[in-house]
C-alpha cells in the first residue's frame, strides 16, 4: 500500500515578519554565512500514484471544493491492525464517536470489529446515537453537566438501555442521582479514575472506597465499572515506566471495586486506553476493553511509535484557485529575491480554495504555509519551489492534525474506494 508523507512535523518553523526581515538583512551583510543557512529545496514534482488516483477520482466525481476524503482500503487496513492485535487478548473495543463523527464511518469500524460498544463525549452525539443505535452500549467519555443528562431522559423515544454516565466526584454523583430519581429512572454510573493523566477523576483508593459507600445509600444507582484514560503514556520521558505506573494505579482501584462490590468485577466495564495507547494493553489483565477512534484514520497528531502499523486514511482535498510564478509579500516586495534565495520553497505561490484548517499539506511534496503573508480561511497561500508540479484546478492534499472537530467542517465525507469516489457519508450535526 502506498503511504503518503507521514508528517511535516520536522519541517522548519517559519519566522515572523519582523524576524524574517532582520534575518535577511543580516544575511545580506554576512555574505557567505547565508549559504550555510539556506534552506533545501523540498519540491519533488507532482503527486505520487496514490494521490494521482485520488485526484482523478475527485475530478470524475465533479468535486471542486474542499472535501474530507476517507480512503476505504486504508481504513480497512487499520481496522485489521486493531483486530489482529486485540483479538487474541479478548479485550472488547469501544469505538470513540467524536473521533469518527459519521454514522456510516462508525458502522464500517464497528462492523469490522464486531462491536456494539461506543464512547460518546457530548449531548448532541449522545442524542444521535440514542436514535440511530438504540441498543448500543454507550459509555460517556467525560462527565457531562447534569442538565444535558436530564435532557437525554426528557427526550422522546427513550432507548432500551441508558448510557453509562461518567462520574468524577461525589458532588456529581449526588447531582445525577437526584436528577434520575426525579424522573423515576435508574442510573448507571461508570467511575472515572486518575491513572496518571491528572485530568480529574478519583486518584486515591480511599476516595474511591468512600464514593462506593456513598453509592450504596443512593437508591436506583448501579455501578457499571471504571474508566482510566492514559494518553499521556507515550509522550512521557519514560513510556515504559509511565505504563507500569498506570497499571499499578488501575490495579489498586480495581481491588477497591472488587472489595466493595463483591463477586467478579470482570463482568463490569473496565475501560482503559485510547488510540495512542491501546496497543500497550494487549496483555493487560486489569481492564477488559480499550477505546479507539482516531487510530482508524490516523491524523498527524497520532504519528506515534505505538501506532506504527497504522496508515493515514483521511485527507483534505481542495483545488488550486491561482498559481503564480512568484511570491510577493505586501510591503516586502523589494526583498522578494532575497527571500527566494534564502528559501527556494517560496519561489511560487498557490492560492487554494479555503484553508486555515488544523492540517498540514502533504501532496504534492514541498508545499508550505507562509507566515509572512498570513493565514486565510478563504484563499490560503501555499508556496513551493519551481520543482512543485501544480497548476490551477489541480488538487492539493492535506493530512488533518486531528479527526474529531475537523471532520465536521466539510459536509459529507467523500469515500475513496476502488479508484473512485464510491459514496458520500453524511456527518453528525456540528457540535462541540
Amino acid at each position: 500500500m502506498d503511504k503518503p508523507d507521514a508528517s511535516r512535523k520536522d519541517a522548519p518553523k517559519h519566522p515572523s515578519r519582523r524576524l524574517a526581515v532582520a534575518g535577511l538583512g543580516a544575511a545580506a551583510v554576512g555574505g557567505a554565512a547565508v549559504l550555510t543557512l539556506r534552506r533545501p529545496d523540498r519540491g519533488q514534482g507532482g503527486h505520487d500514484a496514490h494521490f494521482q488516483g485520488l485526484s482523478k477520482a475527485l475530478a470524475r466525481a465533479g468535486i471542486a471544493h474542499p472535501v474530507l476524503v476517507v480512503d476505504r482500503q486504508r481504513l480497512a487496513h487499520n481496522i485489521g491492525v486493531v483486530k489482529d492485535l486485540m483479538g487474541p487478548s479478548g479485550h472488547g473495543v469501544r469505538v470513540v464517536v467524536k473521533s469518527l463523527p459519521s454514522l456510516p464511518l462508525i458502522e464500517a469500524v464497528a462492523d469490522g470489529l464486531n462491536t456494539n460498544r461506543y464512547m460518546v463525549f457530548n449531548g448532541a452525539m449522545l442524542a444521535e446515537m440514542r436514535q440511530r443505535r438504540p441498543r448500543a452500549d454507550l459509555l460517556m467519555g467525560k462527565p457531562l453537566p447534569v442538565v444535558e443528562a436530564a435532557q437525554y431522559y426528557d427526550a422522546p423515544n427513550q432507548a432500551p438501555v441508558a448510557p453509562q454516565w461518567l462520574i468524577d466526584t461525589p458532588a456529581r454523583l449526588k447531582q445525577f442521582a437526584e436528577m434520575a430519581r426525579a424522573r423515576s429512572k435508574p442510573l448507571r454510573v461508570n467511575i472515572e479514575i486518575d491513572v496518571g493523566l491528572h485530568r480529574g477523576g478519583f486518584k486515591k483508593p480511599e476516595d474511591l472506597a468512600a464514593l462506593l459507600d456513598l453509592i450504596k445509600t443512593e437508591a436506583g444507582v448501579t455501578v457499571t465499572g471504571l474508566m482510566g484514560y492514559d494518553p499521556h503514556v507515550p509522550k512521557t520521558p519514560n513510556p515504559a515506566a509511565a505504563y507500569a505506573a498506570e497499571q499499578r494505579a488501575y490495579g489498586r482501584m480495581r481491588e477497591v471495586l472488587a472489595a466493595k462490590l463483591g463477586g467478579d468485577v470482570g463482568a463490569l466495564t473496565l475501560n482503559t486506553a485510547g488510540s495512542p495507547t491501546y496497543a500497550l494493553h494487549k496483555d493487560d489483565k486489569l481492564a477488559n476493553e480499550v477505546s479507539i477512534g482516531s487510530a482508524f484514520v490516523k491524523p498527524t497528531d497520532f504519528d506515534l511509535k505505538t501506532l506504527t502499523p497504522h496508515v493515514p486514511a483521511a485527507f483534505i482535498a481542495t483545488p488550486v484557485i491561482k498559481a503564480l510564478d512568484d511570491v510577493r509579500i505586501p510591503s516586502l516586495e523589494a526583498l522578494s529575491g532575497a527571500i527566494r534565495f534564502y528559501d527556494p520553497n517560496t519561489e511560487r505561490a498557490f492560492f487554494i480554495y479555503g484553508g486555515h484548517w488544523m492540517a498540514e499539506p502533504v501532496s504534492p511534496p514541498g508545499l508550505q504555509f507562509n507566515d509572512l503573508f498570513g493565514r486565510s480561511s478563504n484563499q490560503e497561500l501555499l508556496t513551493g519551489s519551481r520543482k512543485v508540479a501544480l497548476h490551477v484546478d489541480d488538487y492539493v492534499f492535506f493530512r488533518p492534525h486531528q479527526s474529531e472537530a475537523l471532520f465536521l467542517q466539510f459536509g459529507d465525507i467523500a469515500v475513496y474506494e476502488g479508484g473512485e469516489i464510491s459514496a458520500r457519508w453524511p456527518t453528525f450535526p456540528v457540535s462541540a
